[in-house]
């Protein structure tokens, strides 16, 4: 059974100054670069045949608009007991209409909805143990974030497998995004 998740991959030149961020942060577990994504939408363990259905529904959102992002900011999840650092990224609707379809296009397959709000980043660190305080620290010490875009030409269903983690990501199949 495939573990499937849609998103956008991270062009080489942003992973690597994401990269330059790691480091000196208590009880973070850095995400490997080659393994940077925006998730768009979490699908989960699949058979073959509902993961053949979602390639097949995928195609229909083929085409959709390309768009440009902007990372701007770091970000935590988790509040007074941080789980989580990203790079946060600008608001950008066509992002949001992209992932919006996706939604509608994979509950139509019935699968159940994505029960989390969609808040688009780029995962740079797991943590566990990591103070609060320590992160203010981290984040204080990173100073102001140099924003970074990129253009977004497709987007692509990822494969993983049940990893403490996740990665590596797996490239099942890709959708390219009218100019």
């Amino acid at each position: 059974m495939p573990r499937l998740f849609t998103g956008l991959e991270i062009p080489h030149e942003v992973a690597f100054a994401l990269a330059l961020k790691r480091g000196g942060l208590p009880g973070a577990r850095w995400i490997d670069p080659e393994n940077y994504h925006i998730t768009l939408r979490f699908i989960g363990d699949v058979d073959y045949p509902t993961a053949n259905e979602v390639t097949d529904a995928l195609d229909r959102l083929a085409n959709s608009e390309a768009f440009s992002i902007k990372l701007s900011a770091l970000g935590s999840f988790g509040g007074d007991k941080p789980r989580a650092l990203y790079a946060g990224i600008e608001n950008n609707a066509a992002l949001q209409r992209l992932q919006a379809a996706q939604e509608r296009v994979l509950q139509r397959l019935g699968l159940e909805p994505e029960g989390r709000k969609f808040v688009p980043h780029v995962s740079l660190a797991r943590l566990r143990g990591t103070a609060a305080s320590d992160l203010a620290r981290f984040m204080a010490f990173c100073g102001r974030f140099e924003p970074l875009d990129f253009p977004v030409g497709r987007f692509v269903l990822f494969s993983s497998r049940d990893s403490v983690g996740g990665g590596p990501y797996l490239v099942e199949q890709t959708y390219p995004l009218a100019a």
